[in-house]
């Protein structure tokens, strides 16, 4: 696509070149990336300015470039307004890729935590109906979110291979990066919010008002949103120009808790899924909802709801006999204290043990809250790494033991192998072990490295080796 029709709807500062003899054959931001035939965007960064990296991307065959200001390179620019690149990028990628959302049905899932499993039953029951569905999310990238290019790439790929619509988790950075701008939304979905990435809002208003971004007839056509918190509530009432359907936990009702099943009435049906925890039936009713607003019948619903997988390290169930041991993703306080009371429901008259940690280079003041919902909710916690990244393991650790007030009865062991060990060899037949964090991660990030880890495999090891019997 030449670089003038990319081009053609920014609004712009000024060029350089002849735009209209230049063939794009590619977006990228990260000069890494770049093949011949690229237009590189210079995107500025908390770390890193791309702009510094432009003249990397030129040798390595970029043909044009888009940034907030000239640059001394002899290839075609276009310029834009200080702060404006994301935007601007997610214009060009749009343009680039076909405008591929368009022939999609498009579920765009926000909220601290729930949006993975949303976007899974979601796909879940749309697939039931007739209409196959692409999820993208957390569990397939880096990003909770691609950025731009990725993104719109995705989707036409998704598109071509024969997808009807797709459930995406859309999370507060790539809001305020501007990764969804050209996306409008037939349903977007609100979970819940909670303390988490305040390293990057700075507070909880602003992290509200990042993902209040997605409800507005700019960016949907209908919001669903869970009520039974106050953020909800505040949402739900200052929603114009769209319409609303609020969820609550009494829209499910006689629920039945089991380890890997929960079963609730809905509408006067009764519905079984696979999925472990009371928190999960707000899911599976947020999904529900906006699979009947985009007018799939509640029969469909129930034998979707049915047929969905247990979604990968959320309260994924590992072992049941003789005691049970579930791995869940939990890292924020809120999570960590749904993803307990989910634990405290499953026992058999027996403990909740709790491993985890909180990973590094990441929202340190959540830390010393975790720390104390962890005590509060659990009989035995056993502290350990999470991803430390560049940060000291032992200085994460104490940062959660700040919070908690019976130092002594908590067992430290920063190595999460072991760690994990330590929480198997505690238990006893009755109880549940709840190994929190990391979920499906397959890594785990210490320093510059990134080594495989799996806590189901890791937990599956250590019950191997520690045979039948045992506990403490």
């Amino acid at each position: 696509m030449l670089m003038e029709t990319l081009v053609r709807g920014l609004a712009t500062t000024g060029h350089r070149g002849d735009l209209d003899t230049v063939e794009v054959a590619s977006i990228e931001h990260d000069s890494r990336a770049v093949e011949p035939g690229a237009l590189f965007c210079c995107l500025p960064g908390a770390h890193t300015d791309g702009h510094a990296h432009a003249a990397a991307a030129v040798g390595a065959g970029a043909v044009g470039l888009l940034a907030e200001r000239p640059l001394d390179l002899a290839v075609p620019q276009v310029w834009v307004e200080p702060g404006t690149v994301r935007a601007a990028m997610a214009e060009v990628s749009s343009e680039f890729y076909g405008h591929p959302w368009r022939d999609l049905t498009m579920v765009g899932v926000t909220g601290t935590n729930g949006k993975t499993t949303v976007t899974h039953l979601v796909a879940a029951v749309l697939d039931a109906a007739g209409a196959r569905t692409g999820v993208i999310g957390t569990l397939d990238g880096v990003r909770t979110t691609p950025e731009a290019p990725e993104l719109e790439r995705r989707l036409r790929d998704l598109r071509d291979d024969g997808h009807r619509a797709v459930a995406m988790e859309v999370s507060s950075h790539a809001l305020d990066q501007h990764r969804v701008d050209t996306i409008v939304f037939d349903v977007a979905v609100f979970t819940n919010l909670s303390r988490d990435h305040l390293d990057h809002h700075s507070t909880m208003e602003d992290y509200f008002e990042a993902k209040a971004t997605l409800f507005s007839p700019r960016r949907a056509r209908h919001a669903v949103v869970a009520t039974d918190g106050p953020w909800g509530r505040r949402l739900a009432n200052g929603i114009h120009g769209l319409p609303v359907t609020e969820v609550r936990g009494t829209d499910a009702g006689d629920v039945v808790l089991e380890p890997g099943r929960t079963t609730f009435t809905w509408r006067g049906r009764r519905v079984t899924t696979r999925l472990t925890g009371a928190f999960n039936v707000e899911n599976a009713l947020l999904a529900a909802t906006v699979a009947s607003r985009l007018g799939v019948s509640d029969e469909q619903v129930v034998a979707g709801l049915a047929r969905a997988e247990p979604v990968s390290g959320r309260m994924e169930v590992v072992e049941m006999e003789p005691f049970t041991v579930v791995v869940d993703y939990a890292h924020t306080p809120d999570g960590l204290a749904s993803a307990l009371g989910a634990a405290r429901q499953l026992t058999r008259g027996g403990r909740v043990i709790c491993m985890f940690g909180c990973g590094g280079d990441r929202d340190p003041g959540k830390r010393p809250d975790m720390g104390a919902v962890a005590e509060r909710l659990a009989d035995v916690v056993v502290l350990t790494s999470d991803n430390p990244r560049s940060e000291d393991p032992e200085a994460i650790i104490e940062d959660v033991r700040r919070g908690m007030e019976d130092r002594v009865g908590t067992v430290v062991e920063p190595d999460r192998r072991a760690a994990i060990a330590v929480a198997l060899d505690r238990a006893r037949p009755g109880d549940v072990v709840l190994l929190a964090g990391k979920g499906h991660e397959r890594t785990q990030t210490r320093g510059a490295d990134e080594v495989p880890f799996d806590d189901r495999d890791e937990a599956r090891r250590a019950l191997r080796r520690r045979g039948p019997g045992g506990g403490a």
